[in-house]
């Protein structure tokens, strides 16, 4: 982060504001609604913005900056426009320690004013750093067609009934889940409607419907790409209390979690479990049997090559209640982004997913019968035994001028995609540098991908 975000009480507080033109009015109206004592220093001061100063109870000095207008000020900001003025009232205010913004000059901003969405006391903030104030504003733009009008309302409502609740629910991980319970359930939704009896009538049935069970939240986290998730995934990421996640989860979906949750990896790969699987299921049941609400997150979709059949089998033989979220698969995910269709009208009428390798860590697939004319297929974990994939499908009757494609890192900014044929991908695969995870794709779609890859990273992808 260029700069941490704080929310600053400033009523009834100096601060200084110098330049007296409309930008100096902009920042000016920001400041009384924050409630500050607004002291205006310029040669020359708009009509409006000396009435704002003295409304404040602040005042207008009709003179240059000079440093000594900086005492007892708090916060000082220079909108003059004057590159010489702005930068001396930067110089003094950095001699003071007090921390000076100069409006549209980020590289002499202690602070940045941010877009604000002013729902009170609701209130959120975007920045970018000075870069971009106008994506700023279209954020929050955003965001104001998603929050209720009233939510300003709702959290006075709440605010007022907070030791209530705290002694309603002593246990902080109770009263937590009785907060998100209120927060978004009936009761909100009464408060919103302006129906405050009816909400304060609903309140004592959620303060005890709250239970010491926990539950299993089972995640699909998608090929990589944050945006891939659904807003189911991200608001039981939300909620947990715990999360376990595999080495396919992306550092910017893992981003995404509640910053207080505890993290545990359990990730596999070729030869290396880091926690082996009965392990992860059992820990599961008791992290949910501790009250714990467990996220359980995996890349790609659980039920594909996830194992996610084998960990919620053990959780309802438990008893322990549990929720499964689809996500994108890794299949789904590396082919729309490698610009490969997986099924079209002129190459494949159905497309065959498979383990690239087997549990005992061969590749002695039913090679005959994968080879079905018209299809496409996906191998999962086959980066390792690609080149007995290849040599296997042609020893079996297929076209070794087939063509084939292996996806790096599929919808991440790394993403690469090796094409090439069943005949010489071997080859060109023992001198390519190729990091997992990776996805291969065999058949006739893949001769589609130069046209149709929409997909570039930063640096560009490479194609081989």
């Amino acid at each position: 982060m260029d700069y941490l975000p704080l929310f600053l009480r400033l009523s009834d507080r100096p601060v200084l504001v110098v330049g007296g033109g409309k930008v100096a009015l902009r920042k000016s109206e920001l400041l009384a609604r924050a409630g500050a004592r607004i002291g205006v220093v310029a040669p020359e001061v708009l009509p409006e913005l000396a009435e704002l100063a003295r409304a404040s109870r602040g005042g207008v000095v009709l003179e240059p900056f000079h440093p000594d207008h900086l005492s007892e000020q708090v916060l000082v900001i220079s909108a003059t426009g004057i590159g010489d003025v702005d930068r001396a009232v930067h110089a003094a205010a950095q001699a003071l320690r007090i921390p000076v913004n100069v409006a549209d000059v980020p590289e002499l901003c202690d602070f940045i004013l941010p877009s604000i969405l002013d729902r009170s006391p609701v209130i959120a903030a975007f920045s970018t750093g000075g870069r971009a104030p106008v994506l700023a504003r279209k954020l929050r733009a955003e965001l104001e067609t998603l929050l209720p009008a009233g939510v300003g309302k709702l959290a006075d409502w709440l605010g007022a009934r907070r030791e209530r609740i705290r002694a309603a629910q002593p246990d902080p991980a109770l009263r937590l889940r009785a907060w998100e319970r209120l927060v978004d359930g009936p009761v909100a939704e009464r408060v919103y409607a302006g129906d405050e009896e009816g909400a304060e009538a609903l309140l004592v049935d959620e303060l005890t419907a709250v239970s010491s069970v926990g539950e299993v939240y089972l995640v699909g986290a998608g090929p990589g790409d944050p945006d891939l998730l659904t807003f189911r995934a991200f608001r039981l990421m939300q909620r947990a209390d715990v999360v376990l996640h595999d080495r396919l989860v992306s550092d910017a979906v893992l981003d995404l979690v509640r910053r207080d949750a505890e993290r545990i990896y359990v990730g596999k790969r070729r030869g290396e479990h880091a926690v082996p699987q009965p392990d992860i299921n059992q820990l599961l049941v008791d992290l949910a049997r501790a009250g714990k609400r467990v996220l359980r997150l995996k890349g790609g979709d659980p039920f594909v090559f996830g194992r996610g059949g084998e960990e919620i089998e053990q959780l309802a033989a438990a008893g322990i209640p549990f929720q499964v979220v689809p996500g994108i698969s890794a299949a789904n995910g590396c082919a729309a982004y490698a610009g490969i269709p997986l099924t079209h009208r002129d190459h494949a009428q159905s497309v065959r997913f498979i383990a690239g390798h087997l549990r005992d860590g061969t590749v002695d697939l039913d090679w005959a019968g994968l080879l079905q004319p018209r299809e496409t297929l996906v191998f999962y974990m086959g980066r390792v035994g690609l080149p007995q994939i290849c040599e296997r499908l042609i020893e079996h009757g297929a076209d070794p001028g087939t063509p084939i494609a292996l996806v790096q890192q599929g919808t991440l900014p790394a993403q690469r995609v090796l094409v090439s044929t069943l005949r010489d991908m071997p080859a060109e695969l023992a001198s390519a540098e190729v990091r997992g995870p990776t996805l291969t794709i065999v058949g006739s779609v893949v001769s589609l991908h130069p046209r149709l890859s929409w997909f570039r990273s930063t640096p560009r992808s490479t194609d081989v």
